[in-house]
C-alpha cells in the first residue's frame, strides 16, 4: 500500500485529495508559495477591497488638511483679517495719514509693492500687540473643520473619478472626469462644513480689544456658535455658503490642472524610463518633487484667477454690526458693495499672505495625500 494511502485514516483520503488540489501550489526547489495562474498561465492579480481604497481616500484627506493646516496657520490668519472690513477701513486710514492717494488710483506695480508692504506691517503689528497666541486664532476649529473637509473632499473626489470612470467611460480617466468630481466633492463638502469655517472667521476677526473699549466679543468656537445661533439663527451658521459654491470653481481648477500635471509626469517618466538612458540628477529631483510641485503650481494658477470669491465669502461671514443689521445680504450684492465702495483692488485684498499659505499649503496637503495613499498600498490614480 502506498504510504500516502496508509497515512491516513479510512475516511479521509478523499479529503486530503480536496485539500491538496485547493492549496496553493509550491515550489519544488524553495517550497515557497507559487501565485496562482489563469487558464493560459497568466498570473492572477490580487485585487484590493474597493471599501479599503475609499477609506483610504479617506484618511490620507484628513492627514494631509491637518499637516498643512497647522503649518500655515499665521497666514490664514492674516489672510482674513486683510478681507476683511475693519481692516480694509483701518488700511484706508493709514494710507491717508501718510498722504497717500488711494489705493485704486495708482498703478499695479506701485498698489503690489503697497500691498506687500502692509502685509508685513500687519504680520509685525499682531503678535506685538495681541502675542504671538493671536497668530493661530481660530486655530481649533480650523482643524475641526479642515480634517473633515479634506477627509470628505478627497474621499468624494477619489471615489467618484473612479465611480465616473467606470461607468461613463470604459474606466478610462479624462479631463471631463476630474471636472465633475471635483464639482461634486466642492458642493458636498462646502455644504457640510461651512458652519465651522464660519465661526473660524469670526474668531479670527475677533480682536482683543475693540475700538469702543469691549474685550472679545467671542469666548471661544462653542459661544461663537451659541451667540451666532440666538441672534441669527440656523441660517446664520450658513451665511457664506453661496460664495462657497463660487469657490467650487476654484477647487474644481485645480483638481484638474493637477491631474493633468500628473498625467505629463507620467509620460515624461514613461519616455526617460524606454529611452534607455541612465536617469540624471534632474530625473532624480522630478521624480521626487513632481506631484508636490504639481499641487503648488495648480493651487497658485486656481487661486489666482478665482480669488475674490474669498474676499466676498469672508465679507459674508463677518458678524453683524454693532445695530444687529447685516451689512452684506448676498452674493451679487456685496460684491456690487465692494466694488462701489472700495473698488476693485478691495476684490484682491489679502492675496499676498493667501498665496504665500495656499501654495505650500497645497503642496504639504497633495504630498501627505500621496504619501498615505502609497502606505496604504494604492495611489490616487486608483
Amino acid at each position: 500500500m502506498p504510504f500516502e494511502v496508509a497515512a491516513n485514516p479510512r475516511g479521509l483520503g478523499e479529503k486530503s485529495a480536496q485539500f491538496r488540489q485547493t492549496r496553493p501550489p509550491q515550489s519544488r526547489e524553495t517550497e515557497h508559495v507559487l501565485p496562482p495562474t489563469q487558464p493560459d498561465g497568466a498570473p492572477v492579480v490580487a485585487t484590493s477591497a474597493p471599501l479599503a481604497k475609499s477609506w483610504a481616500h479617506f484618511v490620507a484627506g484628513g492627514l494631509g488638511g491637518m499637516a498643512s493646516a497647522t503649518l500655515t496657520a499665521p497666514l490664514d490668519v492674516l489672510k482674513t483679517r486683510l478681507q476683511s472690513t475693519y481692516y480694509q477701513q483701518h488700511l484706508v486710514a493709514v494710507r491717508t495719514a501718510r498722504g497717500l492717494p488711494p489705493i485704486e488710483t495708482m498703478s499695479l506695480a506701485r498698489s503690489s509693492l503697497l500691498h506687500i508692504r502692509e502685509t508685513g506691517e500687519i504680520l509685525w503689528q499682531v503678535p506685538k500687540v495681541e502675542g504671538y497666541r493671536a497668530l493661530f486664532k481660530g486655530l481649533g476649529p480650523n482643524l475641526i473643520g479642515v480634517v473633515p473637509a479634506r477627509a470628505i473632499n478627497f474621499y468624494a473626489y477619489g471615489n467618484g473619478k473612479r465611480i465616473l470612470s467606470n461607468y461613463f467611460n470604459n474606466g478610462q480617466e479624462a479631463a471631463w472626469i476630474h471636472v465633475c468630481a471635483a464639482a461634486c466633492a466642492g458642493i458636498v463638502t462646502g455644504t457640510a462644513t461651512n458652519p465651522i469655517w464660519l465661526v473660524k472667521t469670526r474668531l479670527q476677526l475677533d480682536k482683543n480689544s475693540h475700538a469702543d473699549g469691549r474685550g472679545r466679543q467671542y469666548k471661544n468656537a462653542l459661544d461663537c456658535t451659541l451667540q451666532t445661533l440666538r441672534k441669527e439663527g440656523i441660517t446664520g451658521l450658513y451665511r457664506g455658503l453661496s460664495a462657497s459654491y463660487l469657490g467650487v470653481t476654484e477647487s474644481t481648477l485645480q483638481w484638474m490642472l493637477y491631474e493633468q500635471m500628473k498625467l505629463s509626469l507620467a509620460k515624461r517618466e514613461e519616455r526617460v524610463m524606454n529611452s534607455g538612458k541612465e536617469l540624471t540628477a534632474w530625473d532624480h529631483t522630478v521624480a521626487w518633487t513632481g506631484k508636490v510641485s504639481a499641487a503648488g503650481t495648480a493651487k497658485f494658477i486656481a487661486a489666482l484667477i478665482t480669488y475674490p470669491h474669498e474676499v466676498v465669502r469672508t465679507r459674508l461671514r463677518q458678524a453683524p454690526m454693532e445695530n444687529g443689521q447685516v451689512k452684506y445680504t448676498g452674493l451679487a450684492q456685496c460684491f456690487r458693495l465692494i466694488w462701489k465702495e472700495e473698488g476693485m483692488a478691495a476684490l484682491y485684498g489679502g492675496l499676498v499672505p493667501h498665496m504665500l499659505r495656499v501654495v505650500p499649503s497645497a503642496a504639504i496637503m497633495f504630498g501627505t495625500y500621496e504619501g498615505v495613499l502609497k502606505l496604504f498600498g494604492t495611489s490616487s490614480n486608483s
